[in-house]
């Protein structure tokens, strides 16, 4: 099946949403939202709303695990927004919100996740990962040269 300019569009605005949302949820933690518009405000906030639905693990591995759900959804979030590895960001995306969702599950409970819509953003992800080809994206740039 071959995919249609309007399949291309619409993968290219799935990926640009969930890197968005990702960094936006990362420049919260970092303060660069305004009070109005802020969940966390700043890393301490996010670290104690880790250490919360993380409470079923150590308590000593709060604060790594903080810092590491930080780094992938920067690191994820630029990657899908480019387009580079899209395929194994979006797998590597999926599996992320889905431990977030299943976390938030176990210890907030289910109404959480979907206020925060990351059964949402976990199953974009996974579609994204099966989509054939990414339009204006580096992986189709890279494809082009060889």
């Amino acid at each position: 099946m071959k995919q249609t300019d309007n399949t291309l569009y619409s993968q290219l605005f799935l990926r640009l949403a969930i890197g968005i949302t990702l960094l936006s949820a990362v420049a919260d933690r970092f303060g660069l939202w305004s009070a109005a518009y802020s969940t966390w405000g700043n890393m301490d906030a996010f670290i104690a709303y880790t250490g919360q639905i993380t409470s079923f693990m150590p308590a000593v591995m709060t604060k790594l695990n903080a810092y590491f759900a930080t780094a992938a959804e920067i690191i994820l979030g630029i990657l899908i927004m480019l387009g580079f590895k899209t395929r194994i960001a979006a797998i590597s995306c999926g599996i992320l919100l889905l431990i977030f969702a299943l976390s938030m599950t176990v210890t907030l409970g289910v109404k959480a996740t979907f206020d925060y819509s990351v059964w949402i953003g976990s199953a974009a992800s996974f579609l994204l990962a099966t989509q054939r080809k990414f339009a204006y994206s580096v992986d189709e740039g890279l494809k082009k040269q060889k």
